[in-house]
């Protein structure tokens, strides 16, 4: 790939199961797109895909918990422009103990000791690659036996604990993610569940992720304990994982704006590097990655040494 694309990006919806109204997602598809001038797109504002480098891998990405799939728009735009088109979706169901909020939902039992592993912890994921064969706009440009998955927060985990579960999962990337298990679940203190991938995975996280630090005691832990290092050293074992820590960077640093008003950003720690800078950074080297791993290009996935500290194998 050379230039980067035009993106456009259009609304749908799926059917991801459970009672209504709370199965309903709401996406967000982003895609390459090629204006020709025509009085139907001054009009309707739709813009078709560009067929050039059609057809297109599909990227889905999970939200984290109560965090609006709007913030994450320059990550996902970022990645459609390299050529490929990218879902976000919105959400609203049942969390735990009757709450409710923004998820990509978590199939609870699928979690617990004697179930991990038999099937995914997420099954909003394929019902959301399901829907995409609905959107006629996209019908000839989608790829869909080159998929990736990636995640935030508790949306990155649900991916690792799921991909593999996934037909043409060809890599996945996750921020401020780890598969460190609560007990509540039935695990043991300080339990490392293995990433149910067959894949390269894409470890980020920040330097000053206050959130996840803040959650530490779901996890019965003893003693400090780095939950992100702990499953990209014992949950992956792919030759071509990579581990990148963001120097200055927080928990919500691959969403813009943060919202005061909802999720746990009050837990996050003020980040000592420029948010927007350290976003474009993430961005490039998860666009890197993916190239690489789905779409096959010879690209070597590499990030400015002043920024990120990049661990291979």
């Amino acid at each position: 790939m050379s230039a980067p694309m035009d993106v456009r990006s259009l609304w749908w919806s799926a059917d991801t199961g459970g009672p209504a109204p709370f199965g309903t997602a709401h996406l967000k598809v982003y895609y390459p797109a090629r204006a020709e001038g025509t009085d139907a797109e001054r009009l309707s504002g739709v813009i078709p895909p560009d067929p050039q480098n059609a057809p297109y891998p599909v990227v889905v990405f999970c939200s984290g918990v109560n965090v609006e799939q709007a913030v994450y728009r320059e990550l996902a735009a970022g990645v459609a422009a390299a050529g490929f088109v990218v879902v976000t979706f919105d959400r609203v169901a049942e969390l735990f103990g009757g709450q409710y909020g923004l998820t990509p939902g978590v199939d609870l039992d699928a979690a617990r000791p004697d179930a991990y592993g038999t099937r995914p912890t997420c099954p909003a994921i394929p019902a959301v690659l399901d829907a995409l064969s609905g959107i006629d706009l996209l019908k000839d440009v989608l790829d869909l036996d080159r998929i990736a998955l990636g995640g935030h927060s508790a949306g990155g985990t649900v991916v690792l604990q799921s991909a593999r579960f996934v037909p043409g999962v060809r890599a996945c990337f996750a921020y401020g993610t780890h598969t460190m298990v609560a007990t509540m679940l039935g695990w043991p203190a300080g339990t490392v569940l293995p990433a149910q991938v067959d894949c390269p995975v894409l470890l980020g996280v920040g330097t000053e992720d206050g959130v996840i630090m803040g959650s530490s005691d779901r996890y019965g832990q003893d003693g400090p304990s780095d939950p992100v290092a702990r499953t990209f050293d014992e949950a992956l074992r792919d030759p071509d994982d990579l581990l990148a820590v963001v120097r200055g960077a927080n928990h919500f640093a691959v969403a813009d704006p943060v919202d005061p008003t909802a999720a746990r950003a009050f837990l996050d720690r003020r980040p000592e590097t420029d948010p927007d800078e350290a976003r474009r950074a993430f961005t490039g080297l998860v666009t890197a990655f993916l190239r690489a791993h789905v779409r096959g290009e010879d690209v070597t996935p590499s990030a400015d040494p002043a920024l990120i500290d990049l661990r291979r194998r």
